[in-house]
C-alpha cells in the first residue's frame, strides 16, 4: 500500500525545526543534505544559504518519514500562516498522544486543547513554534490507527 510522508518547507530554519521535532519524536535523522552539497544549483543559492537544508528526513514510527527543506531566497518566502496543511498524527495510546501534543505545542499555540472528542477519540490541534499545524489523535476503536 502507498504511504504518505509529509514534506515541509521553511524560510531558513528547517534545521532548527527538525532538531525540535527530533526532541519530540525521538530517533535519528535518516538524511541531512545541505545546499552546498549540490554545486549544480549555481546562482539559485547564495553563499550564506550554502549551509541551509536542501533535504532532511526524520523517520517517525515504523513506516513514516517527516521530510523538509529550506526554500532559497531566490524562490521567495512562504507565508507561514497560510501556505501549509495540517499534519495528522495517530498515536498508539492516550499517553503518547498527550506527550506528542504537549511537546509539539511548546512555544507554539494551541488551537484546540487535547481532550476526549464527541466522535470518540482523544484529539487536539496546535500550531508549533515554527508555524506548522498539527492534529494529534488517539482513537481506541482503531488502536491508534485511522484505517
Amino acid at each position: 500500500m502507498a504511504q504518505i510522508n509529509p514534506f515541509i518547507h521553511f524560510n531558513g530554519n528547517a534545521e532548527e525545526a527538525f532538531t525540535f521535532y527530533k526532541s519530540v519524536f525521538g530517533g535519528d535523522f535518516a538524511k541531512v543534505v545541505r545546499f552546498k552539497d549540490f554545486p549544480v544549483l549555481g546562482d539559485a543559492v547564495t553563499e550564506k544559504e550554502a549551509d541551509k537544508i536542501m533535504h532532511i528526513a526524520l523517520p517517525i514510527g515504523k513506516n513514516n518519514v517527516l521530510m523538509g527543506s529550506d526554500t532559497p531566497q531566490s524562490l521567495g518566502t512562504h507565508n507561514e500562516n497560510e501556505t501549509r496543511s495540517k499534519i495528522s498524527i495517530s498515536a498508539d495510546s492516550k499517553e503518547e498522544a498527550e506527550r506528542l501534543f504537549n511537546g509539539l505545542s511548546e512555544g507554539g499555540s494551541v488551537e484546540m486543547p487535547i481532550a476526549d472528542s464527541f466522535w470518540g477519540s482523544y484529539f487536539g490541534m496546535l500550531r508549533d513554534r515554527f508555524g506548522i499545524e498539527w492534529m494529534v489523535d488517539f482513537d481506541p476503536r482503531y488502536n491508534g490507527s485511522n484505517a
